[in-house]
């Protein structure tokens, strides 16, 4: 098949899946065209079967801001009139679910079949804010399949917007042969050297991460355990969570990492991962976590619970729950064999369930069956 992909460059979930759904259909034969701003964050290596369109949105005087969306219609017009797309996959509803009906009715009879796929804060955030939920809702419904990364997302979208369509659950995926721990890395040796155990914190450090919550939980570990704090990635929270450690007397026991592309020697280096987040529709960098060997404490929210099971894969607290937490990750760091019960299980749960053969099949038999309803209809 001929795929067009539509994401977001930037670091975050929905990009990140979107990019490692193309390199692995890429890899199974079929023909990928992603279509953004500008290359995704983890499109890093050559993929003979990826082609990358970049959208340009020039500035006029007119506008007050650069129209986006028109200009990413008019590219995957473009695209699809060079490629021939069969399927347009669109990851985030709104302007990627909105800019494919553009484009689609500017093709006409013949244009490609649209699949959404719905990750999180598209629908719990924009698609909630009444200044957006109509066209959110409308785009979507105009898809010919949508799906979520998780059951609460799901039930989210149905909830909280007049979605029509039914919703597939399709969750979030791994490659196994990339995401495994990696034994006596460079920094795993350098941090773990003076015996202290090793917290970490992977996300975009917005306030519905919690990230304060992060550092406070860290200080009262750091009362028990000798321990180090590292976080990885950047956002407008950072700042704040950096203060608060100050205050706490920590900073000098954590380490800033910024954005890493190639997270997993990072993560093989820890011991244990905080999220404490108020919301995640799935919780990618749990699953990542997992993958190498780490248990996660995370909160009971969205879609976490369908990636860890509380007490045997990880540890949930209700949101907020900063002593609950301390406590949980105090009691992995004191309890080997507790520690290596669940990291055991939870590297072994992402194998079973969360791994790319596993997950990849899905997407190539919902591709197949809206073609074939296409073929049907015609």
């Amino acid at each position: 098949m001929r795929v067009g992909f539509v994401c977001y460059p930037t670091v975050g979930g929905s990009g990140i899946v979107a990019t490692e759904l193309a390199a692995q259909l890429a890899r199974r034969g079929h023909e990928i065209h992603v279509i953004s701003a500008e290359p995704p964050f983890r499109l890093h290596q050559f993929e003979e079967r990826i082609r990358f369109h970049q959208v340009d949105a020039p500035s006029y005087p007119l506008f007050r801001e650069s129209p986006f969306l028109l200009a990413l219609a008019s590219k995957i017009v473009e695209v699809h009139r060079i490629s021939g797309l069969d399927v347009l996959h669109v990851h985030y509803a709104v302007p990627h679910a909105t800019a494919a009906y553009l484009a689609r009715e500017m093709i006409g009879p013949g244009g490609p079949r649209v699949i959404t796929t719905l990750h999180g804060t598209d629908i719990t955030i924009v698609g909630a804010d009444p200044s957006y939920a109509e066209i959110v809702a409308f785009s979507v419904n105009r898809s010919d399949a949508v799906t979520a990364v998780s059951e609460s997302l799901r039930r989210d979208a149905l909830s909280l917007l007049p979605i029509h369509q039914p919703v597939h659950v399709i969750p979030n995926f791994l490659d196994g042969r990339r995401w495994h721990r990696i034994e006596r890395g460079r920094l795993a040796e350098r941090l773990h050297r003076t015996g202290e155990r090793v917290l970490i914190h992977m996300s975009n450090f917005r306030a519905v991460k919690r990230p304060q919550d992060v550092i406070a939980i860290f200080a009262r570990v750091l009362q028990e355990v000798p321990c180090r704090l590292i976080l990885v990635g950047d956002g407008p929270e950072l700042a704040g969570a950096l203060a608060l450690a100050q205050r706490l007397g920590v900073r000098d026991r954590i380490l800033v990492l910024g954005n890493q592309e190639q997270v997993v020697p990072v993560l093989s280096a820890a011991d244990v991962m905080l999220l404490p987040s108020q919301q995640e529709s799935f919780g990618l960098a749990a699953l990542e976590a997992m993958a190498c060997g780490v248990p996660v404490v995370a909160s009971r929210t969205g879609g976490l619970p369908e990636v860890i099971i509380d007490g045997e894969t990880g540890f949930l607290c209700p949101v907020g729950d900063v002593e609950a937490m301390a406590e949980r990750v105090l009691q992995l760091l004191t309890d080997d064999a507790l520690y290596r019960q669940l990291q055991y299980a939870g590297a072994a749960r992402v194998r079973q369930h969360f791994c790319a053969s596993r997950v990849v099949p899905q997407y190539e038999a919902l591709y197949a069956a809206v073609l074939g309803a296409a073929s049907c209809a015609s």
